[in-house]
């Protein structure tokens, strides 16, 4: 087993490589407006740095967000056209899912990350591997009776202190642990998610209702 890992769903772009133990090599950079730019250029570190080929790869583990749809997009796309050139599978994973992960927080605790707008997007977990929530995005206040007391993991939960008092790391998703949690699951027979994007929200562009026809009849 040879994982390659990515995820743009959050300022960070983050790839890494994973045999099945363990991690072989990472790479991350927080840049929320690049996306696009930076991932090809770290996945062609992460190679380098493995040494090993792009076609050594057996599998794809992509995070699905949710996050914001430019950048989401950007990490996706990537995934789905690697799938395809090299015919090996596509692993979706929830963004969230992989914060809990490396997080390793004892007992119930919270994920939330910038969903800008003034909104996170937020799931509760049992332990860190559990998720007891779907993922869902809102007002902090509005969640504020849900989450109290509870520790929260993620940069939304530093963005908001009155309604994340107990706030832990990391800030953002690492492709690392998006790779070892898939690796884990994928060992333990269990299903992945389909590669598919988790907006939350509805696209901000949209046709016009009520539009002028200009066209001649």
């Amino acid at each position: 087993m040879l994982l390659l890992a990515m995820d743009t769903a959050t300022p960070a772009v983050t790839v890494a490589l994973h045999d099945g133990s363990s991690v072989v090599a990472e790479s991350s950079q927080v840049d929320a407006r690049r996306h696009g730019e930076l991932l090809l250029p770290a996945v062609d570190r992460v190679l380098a740095e493995a040494g090993v080929r792009l076609d050594a790869v057996t599998g794809i583990v992509v995070g699905v967000g949710p996050g914001p749809y430019t950048g989401l997009r950007v990490g996706l796309m990537t995934a789905d056209t690697f799938g395809l050139a090299l015919d090996v599978p596509v692993h979706g994973v929830c963004t969230l899912d992989g914060l809990a992960f490396e997080a390793q927080v004892d007992g119930p605790f919270v994920v939330a990350t910038d969903a800008r707008r003034k909104e996170v997007y937020w799931a509760r977990y049992e332990n860190p591997r559990t998720r007891t929530t779907d993922a869902a995005v809102d007002r902090p206040a509005d969640i504020a009776e849900q989450v109290a007391a509870l520790p929260a993991v993620g940069a939304g939960a530093l963005l908001y202190p009155d309604t994340f008092p107990d706030p832990h790391g990391p800030e953002h998703v690492s492709a690392a642990a998006l790779a070892a949690l898939a690796a884990e699951r994928l060992a333990a027979g269990e299903e992945l998610l389909e590669p598919r994007p988790l907006y939350l929200r509805r696209p901000d562009a949209q046709v016009p209702k009520n539009y002028k026809v200009v066209t001649p009849k």
